[in-house]
C-alpha cells in the first residue's frame, strides 16, 4: 500500500496536480462498526422487583446493523451467570431482559457479537436500590481500642524523615524530593515523592496512598501546581523508587502475596502496619514548615481509595477525603452469596482459619462509618475489580457530609472530567482560590 501511495504522489508531482493525493488513502477517523449499550432506566438504577432491560444499538458505516446475533449472559454481580442466550440485532437494535433482584444489589450482563470476523464485547451492570445496600461485615466491639493500640505503637517510633531533593525531577514551579519515613517498629519505613510549590508560601497538604501491588511510583507535580504540598508513597518497606531495575525487582519480589500475609489474626495481618503507617505519613506532612496549619486532604484510587478512607478515619488531622473506587470494602461478601470487594477474599479460595475475624478489623466499611470529615466519593458500575456492591456498602455507611459522583459506564478507572471535579472540590475544601 505504501508503494501505491508513493506512486500516486510521484504521478501527482509530475503532472503538476495540486490535490493532496494522500487524502485518497487517509485513515478512518471513527470505527466502521459502532455500538451503544443503554438500559431502559437512564440512571441504570431500579427498585427491587423491577425488571431491567438492556438495549443494544449498532451500526456499520453509519447504517443500522442487521441480522447479527448478540451472545449474552446475565446474573447477579460476580456470581455464575443464571442465563446464557442470544438475540438478533434487527434494524440496528436488540433488547435483552435481564430480570430483577428482591434485595438491594447489582446484576451484570455480558454481551458479544461479531462483524467481519472482529468480535465486539461490552458489559452492563445495573443497580437495584443501591442506596439501601448494607454491609455484611461485623463491627467489632473493640475496633477502636485495637486501632488506638496500633497507632500508639507506630507513633512511639520517631519519624526521622530523610528528604533528598531531586533537581532532575523538579520543575520551575514545583520542587520534588525523595522521602524516607520511619512509620513503625523494627525499622519499618515508607518511601515516597514529596512535591512542594516553589512560591515560599504556606499550603494545604495532600496525601496519596498507592493502588495495589508494589509497582514503582513516579513523581506527580500537577497537584502542587494547583497549590498543594503533595506526598505519594509506596506502602512496602524497602521499595525505594530510585533503585535500579534489578534492585527494585528484588524488593518488589518480597511483597508477593502481601494482601493475605498474616491474615490468621488481626495483630499479625500485613495491613496493620500499612494502615498505621499511612496515618504517620499525614503526621509527617503536618510537621512541614510550609504546611498552612489547617488543611489536610487524602485521595487515591482502588487500594489507594481504601487507604484514603482508612487514613481519614484514623487521623483526626485529616479535613477532607476523596476516594475513588475503594478496595477492601465489604470483603466477606462472597461468603454471603454476593459480590465482595478486592482482593476478593473467599471467591474460590479457602482463606486460613481466623481470616473472617481478622478482616472485620480491616474492612473499609468499618472505617467509613467512623469518618468525620467531608468526602468526595466516586466509582463506576462496570467495575470488575472493586464491585459497586462493595463500594456502595462503604459509601452508605458514611454519616459525614458526602458527595457521590457515579459514572455508570466506567470500570476500574476514572474519566479526566471526574478527576477534575474531585480536584475542584478538594481546592474548595482547602480554601485554594
Amino acid at each position: 500500500m505504501k508503494q501505491i501511495i508513493k506512486a500516486f504522489a510521484t504521478l501527482a508531482i509530475v503532472s503538476g496536480c495540486t490535490t493532496d493525493v494522500y487524502a485518497q488513502f487517509s485513515a478512518p477517523r471513527r470505527a466502521y462498526v459502532e455500538h451503544l449499550v443503554t438500559t431502559d432506566s437512564p440512571s441504570r438504577i431500579y427498585h427491587t422487583g423491577e425488571t431491567a432491560r438492556v438495549k443494544v444499538e449498532a451500526y456499520k458505516g453509519g447504517l443500522p446493523l442487521d441480522s447479527v446475533w448478540v451472545r449474552y449472559s446475565f446474573g447477579d454481580e460476580m456470581m455464575a451467570p443464571q442465563v446464557k442466550d442470544s438475540v438478533m440485532i434487527v434494524n440496528g437494535n436488540a433488547e435483552i431482559e435481564i430480570g430483577t433482584r428482591q434485595e438491594p444489589g447489582f446484576r451484570t450482563c455480558n454481551l458479544k457479537f461479531s462483524v467481519y470476523g472482529k468480535e465486539y464485547s461490552d458489559i452492563v451492570k445495573v443497580g437495584y436500590d443501591p442506596d439501601k445496600i448494607e454491609s455484611v461485615i461485623p463491627n467489632p466491639s473493640d475496633f477502636d481500642e485495637f486501632w488506638k493500640r496500633a497507632l500508639t505503637e507506630a507513633s512511639d517510633v520517631e519519624l526521622a524523615p530523610e528528604i533528598t531533593p531531586l533537581p532532575e525531577k523538579s520543575t520551575e514551579k514545583v520542587e520534588v524530593s525523595l522521602v524516607k519515613i520511619k512509620v513503625g517498629k523494627n525499622g519499618r519505613h515508607m518511601y515516597g515523592y514529596l512535591c512542594r510549590p516553589r512560591d515560599g508560601k504556606k499550603h494545604p497538604v495532600l496525601f496519596c496512598p498507592p493502588g495495589a501491588g508494589a509497582g514503582r511510583i513516579t513523581p506527580y507535580t500537577a497537584y502542587s501546581e494547583q497549590g498543594f504540598i503533595y506526598l505519594s508513597i509506596n506502602i512496602h518497606d524497602g521499595c525505594n523508587p530510585e533503585l535500579g531495575e534489578e534492585e527494585y525487582a528484588a524488593a518488589k519480589g518480597l511483597t508477593e502475596g502481601y494482601n493475605r500475609r498474616g491474615i490468621g489474626a488481626p495483630e499479625t495481618f500485613y495491613y496493620r502496619d500499612v494502615y498505621a503507617g499511612c496515618s504517620r505519613c499525614v503526621d509527617f506532612l503536618c510537621s512541614l514548615p510550609d504546611w498552612d496549619g489547617k488543611n489536610v486532604g487524602v485521595t487515591g484510587g482502588s487500594q489507594g481509595g481504601a487507604l484514603s478512607i482508612v487514613t481519614a478515619a484514623l487521623n483526626p488531622k485529616v479535613t477532607f477525603c476523596s476516594p475513588f473506587y475503594p478496595a477492601l470494602c465489604d470483603v466477606t461478601g462472597f461468603l454471603h452469596g454476593r459480590a465482595g470487594g478486592w482482593p476478593k477474599y473467599y471467591r474460590g479460595i479457602d482463606e486460613e482459619n481466623g481470616a473472617e475475624r481478622t478482616l472485620a478489623y480491616y474492612d473499609v466499611v468499618n472505617f467509613a462509618r467512623r469518618l468525620k470529615c467531608p468526602v468526595f466519593y466516586s466509582f463506576g458500575f462496570n467495575d470488575e475489580t472493586c464491585s459497586p456492591t462493595s463500594t456502595y456498602a462503604a459509601y452508605n455507611a458514611i454519616t459525614a457530609p458526602k458527595h457521590l459522583e457515579v459514572t455508570p459506564i466506567s470500570g476500574h478507572w476514572r474519566y479526566p472530567e471526574t478527576n477534575d471535579n474531585s480536584v475542584a472540590w478538594m481546592k474548595r475544601m482547602a480554601g485554594i482560590e
